[in-house]
């Protein structure tokens, strides 16, 4: 059955330049609810590609993705009503550069969710209160660190009440001494039982926070398993060559 998973993703590829460039190549995967999914890969290995397919901000050549049930790739769908149980958080923060931080948080919950003011802020400061930010809310992101950004760009996404928090290399564009603090929010998102798919480079996270890690090259996913599998045990070749290049 398809809705036994939060996600379902069956035989997805995306193919570019006429179909000479695979950058995914017959990909499954599911991603059951509560679970914490690390994809890893050398780059150009269809890792990202597969993550903003799982919100259709990539359309496949061919393939289905079902959501709660729900084949998503299916044109009659309404991919924005889909895209509110998904948050994203990209490598760049994409914060309005015009809006105050509390303004960034509560747009969206009141346009799309028709949430009255009040009742936005309120949630908007309690998540800012979570990652130790409600003292910037009336700031503008141009006044904030990288880290900082990043840390609001996540609980902005949250402010939407999304089932799956999807990450495409979160903390790539940061400064090392930032990055800590974006994978400390993360963490304490995975303690509170978020469906996450994540993207990264981040072994130490990896190793520490997924349920399962997932590795991929040239568009297809070559290991999957417990982080213990992959990083201890790997039986892929690539995966093991991988692996000696960055540990």
């Amino acid at each position: 059955m398809k809705d036994e998973h939060l996600i379902h993703v069956e035989n997805l590829k995306k193919h570019y330049l006429e179909g000479k460039i695979h950058a995914l190549d017959g990909v499954s995967l599911d991603i059951d609810k509560g679970e914490v999914v690390v994809i890893i890969g050398p780059s150009g290995s269809g890792k990202s590609t597969l993550l903003r397919s799982l919100n259709l901000l990539e359309l496949p050549t061919s393939g289905n993705i079902f959501v709660d049930g729900v084949d998503i790739t299916d044109s009659r769908v309404d991919i924005n009503l889909h895209r509110q149980k998904m948050g994203m958080v990209f490598q760049h923060f994409n914060l309005f550069p015009n809006m105050t931080v509390l303004r960034n948080m509560t747009l969206a919950p009141e346009v799309l969710l028709k949430k009255p003011h009040d009742e936005a802020e309120k949630k908007a400061h309690e998540l800012l209160k979570k990652v130790n930010l409600d003292d910037r809310a009336d700031t503008y992101p141009a006044q904030l660190s990288g880290g900082q950004q990043q840390r609001i760009a996540i609980v902005r996404a949250l402010c939407m009440d999304p089932e799956i928090m999807l990450f495409d290399e979160p903390t790539s564009a940061l400064d090392p001494e930032m990055v800590g603090e974006v994978l400390e929010v993360m963490k304490s998102l995975a303690g509170d039982g978020m469906t996450m798919a994540v993207v990264t480079h981040e072994m130490g996270f990896a190793r520490e926070v997924a349920d399962r890690v997932v590795f991929m090259a040239d568009g297809k996913i070559l290991e999957t398993g417990t982080p213990e599998d992959i990083f201890d045990h790997p039986k892929n070749d690539r995966l093991k060559n991988f692996l000696a290049k960055i540990l």
